[in-house]
């Protein structure tokens, strides 16, 4: 039983180390000061004591699963006529038998001889059976006195052989009640885990395009930039999602917009077929701005459309894997080739309706590193779940940010809901799951 104990031990001493961690309370949204986070867990160490207490549980499992062996072979074995404690209950049981058939026989003799000495005529034969009862008494005080002693050792064996019995039992009883605990610390950890997973919505982190026109001439190039500003209380590592979308796509036509960004370092090339995240900055601090220069290039041969621009800050810190900021929806038009449109107005954004922008309400860790490489995790591995709105659209005016006057145009075309809503949720549940 030594192993089985020495596992037990070392799966106790594994579940109670993390507790402190994922007792100290939930963490915190971007948006609570440095100050309030001193005695909050980090998300690292909530991975961590996650992890240390799964390896608790197997170790309790494996543990548990030892001890039940031991004790049903413990328990066999004390059943064995073989096993010492056995065959010296069995000995004594019969050494009591003997001993009590032994009183029996001298109880017998005592009446035996009481019994004569009553039938005695002459003094002779009275004092003979009076001899004869004095032995059979002195004999069957011995024989009182010798089951006396063979039950007593009859009982002590028993008990002997029951103590081995309990103490196989309670050994086990450990080791299943270390199991228990461990799966109790076990779930604990990972619900502590699963609500910093969470994503957090942080108002504070926005995400505007300034120069962006709301009319664009088809053959034409324009320069804008995105401005992300951290207006919350938190250093955050902030990945903005752009996605850029053209109505003509809709109906299977090629897509017109070509656009690019640059962080200072050269000019890279959206993908075009999805949400993507740009321009990585690392550790954004409470009040700074960002800005990313883009470039948006339409074909020549693009056909009066409607299109629009998503934008969004994406972020994490050491507390939160998964922190949203608002998304911004840009609506523009796209004119033929030769249009003199005039001059023309920067593009606003829609005013987010009542359910604008839902998100999922946990994440789901994935793989890969989103790095501002101009392809962000949008390729890596991931699971996501859509965001149930109430635009009955899979949500795609809610994720859009359009407000309801923008419902029209977004109506117009099934794929721009499913690229515009669909796709972006996913990728930002997977953005969140790369910086897990």
């Amino acid at each position: 039983m030594k192993l089985c104990r020495s596992l037990a031990v070392a799966a106790a001493v594994a579940v109670t180390a993390p507790v402190a961690l994922f007792t100290a309370g939930p963490a915190l949204a971007a948006g609570t000061p440095a100050a309030q986070t001193q005695n909050q867990p980090t998300h690292a160490e909530l991975e961590k004591a996650a992890a240390d207490a799964e390896k608790a549980y197997e170790k309790a499992v494996a543990a548990e699963e030892e001890g039940r062996e031991k004790l049903e072979a413990a328990l066999d074995s004390l059943d064995s006529d073989t096993h010492p404690l056995k065959a010296a209950t069995i000995t004594a049981d019969r050494a009591a038998g003997e001993a009590a058939g032994a009183e029996a026989a001298a109880e017998k003799a005592v009446a035996d001889a009481e019994a004569a000495l009553e039938a005695a005529g002459s003094d002779t034969e009275k004092a003979e059976a009076q001899q004869a009862l004095d032995a059979a008494e002195a004999d069957l005080a011995k024989a009182v006195e010798a089951r006396q002693k063979a039950d007593a050792a009859a009982k002590a064996a028993r008990t002997a052989l029951d103590d081995a019995r309990v103490a196989a039992v309670r050994e086990y009883s450990v080791v299943k009640d270390t199991l228990e605990k461990a799966r109790e610390t076990k779930e604990a950890a990972d619900a502590a885990l699963a609500t910093a997973e969470e994503c957090v919505r942080e108002n504070g982190l926005t995400s505007l395009a300034v120069g962006l026109p709301s009319e664009v001439v088809a053959g034409t190039t324009v320069d804008f930039t995105l401005r992300v500003t951290n207006g919350t209380r938190r250093t955050l590592a902030v990945d903005p999602l752009v996605f850029f979308h053209a109505d003509s796509e809709g109906r299977g036509g090629k897509n017109p917009l070509e656009v690019q960004w640059s962080n200072g370092s050269g000019w890279r090339t959206l993908n075009g077929d999805g949400p993507e995240h740009i321009a990585r900055i690392d550790a954004m601090k409470p009040g700074e701005q960002s800005e990313v220069k883009l470039r948006m290039k339409v074909d020549s041969a693009a056909r009066s459309a409607d299109a629009f621009a998503l934008f969004a800050g994406d972020a994490s810190d050491a507390y939160r894997p998964c922190v949203l900021g608002p998304m911004k929806r840009y609506d523009f038009t796209l004119l033929p080739a030769g249009s003199k449109p005039g001059p023309v107005d920067e593009a606003e954004p829609g005013r987010p309706g009542e359910d604008d922008d839902k998100r999922p309400v946990t994440a789901e860790p994935g793989k890969g590193k989103g790095k501002g490489t101009g392809t962000g995790p949008s390729a890596q591995g991931g699971a996501s779940r859509q965001a149930t709105t109430g635009t009955g659209a899979g949500g795609s005016l809610a994720a859009t940010g359009t407000s309801s006057a923008m419902a029209p145009l977004a109506l117009t075309s099934a794929v721009a809901v499913a690229l515009g809503a669909g796709a972006v949720l996913t990728l930002r549940r997977r953005k969140a799951a790369d910086n897990a």
